[in-house]
């Protein structure tokens, strides 16, 4: 269930084909690798909370009579500290970043015999530190075509491009708190938010080291956990929090939120919106949830609803959206979600992966 101000709205559930598969470590992060042509059937899973993490690479094998899955690891790499964050940049090269507070361009690959491996191209040690010395978590990555930003409990912007080992850029002192999350709002463009709930919007352009602009998450000290933008109208952005709620802004006038909604049961993990059905967004939970957003975009009489995105409709945009469970609640928490045309894939805290089939738009 979520509500906004008060009044609720119940959520659908609606299990499809659902299969899993235990891999004896915490998944933190889970990320398809994206193919030239043709469906992805090769996936890599980041741990966590480990003595020793690592990055694995899998494959799927398919049995469309069954409609069943089999995923089986074909190849993986020792990582130190926790996985914070993957990011493909290309159907070869991903970013990675790491509790240990450094970064990394890794490559997927073939051996000469044709066997799949993951290489380390690109290392930035020490990316983020303490001023005692010791090394700060990498709590975010995010990219843009080739270029990264990497954010951590340092307070600390890392600007890199994946070809170079130099940082393009550094602001120390961009915060004096945790920051928790960084997306590229364009290339010249990020935003951040901080443990307090403050958003800041940055121009790396700028000599300076101050934001552009800063806002709040809400009224009170709400820590925002995951950030994301609409794929084709990247001025709105939804925030998911640590008490469960997704906040959308209109960045062109940014001053207030134009809606809240109190959704996950617990704090929400990751959020992303689909990159071919625009308007579809998906979230998990550290309460174990996983749920599909969408928009109903025709009234009752079968009309086209005006012309205005759900996610900036501040009037009764409950009756704007649909909200699917995708699969029972877990008890323990999903740290993360990636789709792929109909599928979702989803890993957690209780060492299992899972795919779920089928979904509809």
């Amino acid at each position: 269930m979520f509500s906004d101000h008060g009044s609720t709205v119940e959520s659908t559930t609606s299990f499809h084909n659902l299969n899993g598969i235990f891999v004896s470590q915490k998944v933190n992060k889970i990320r398809w690798k994206p193919e030239t042509f043709g469906e992805p059937h090769f996936f890599l899973t980041g741990s966590w909370d480990d003595e020793s993490n690592k990055i694995v690479l899998w494959d799927i094998v398919e049995n469309a009579e069954e409609e069943d899955f089999y995923p089986f690891s074909v190849a993986e790499y020792p990582y130190c500290g926790d996985v914070t964050e993957m990011k493909f940049l290309n159907t070869e090269y991903f970013a990675c970043s790491s509790s240990s507070g450094s970064a990394n361009v890794m490559r997927v690959s073939l051996s000469e015999i044709g066997e799949p491996l993951i290489q380390n191209y690109t290392t930035w040690e020490n990316l983020h530190y303490f001023k005692n010395g010791d090394p700060s978590p990498c709590t975010a990555l995010a990219v843009h075509d080739n270029d990264m930003a990497t954010v951590g409990e340092d307070g600390r912007i890392n600007i890199l491009r994946a070809q170079s080992k130099d940082i393009v850029r550094r602001i120390d002192n961009a915060d004096s708190c945790s920051i928790n999350c960084v997306i590229y709002l364009n290339h010249n463009e990020i935003l951040t938010s901080n443990l307090r709930g403050q958003m800041k919007s940055w121009d790396l352009r700028s000599d300076t080291k101050q934001p552009k602009s800063s806002f709040m998450l809400s009224g009170d000290l709400v820590t925002p956990t995951q950030l994301t933008y609409h794929p084709s109208q990247r001025y709105i952005i939804i925030a998911g929090d640590e008490l469960g709620a997704l906040t959308s802004w209109d960045l062109r006038q940014n001053t207030y939120p134009v809606n809240v909604l109190n959704a996950h049961e617990g704090a929400i993990s990751e959020i992303q919106f689909h990159p071919d059905h625009l308007d579809h967004l998906f979230s998990c939970s550290r309460g174990g949830e996983i749920w599909h957003w969408s928009t109903k975009t025709k009234n009752k009489y079968g009309l086209e609803h005006e012309n205005i995105n759900a996610w900036l409709a501040p009037d009764d945009i409950k009756a704007k959206l649909e909200v699917l469970n995708l699969m029972p609640t877990l008890k323990k928490p999903i740290n993360t979600l990636d789709l792929s045309n109909n599928r979702v894939i989803c890993g957690g805290d209780n060492e299992a992966i899972y795919l779920i089939n089928g979904i509809t738009f």
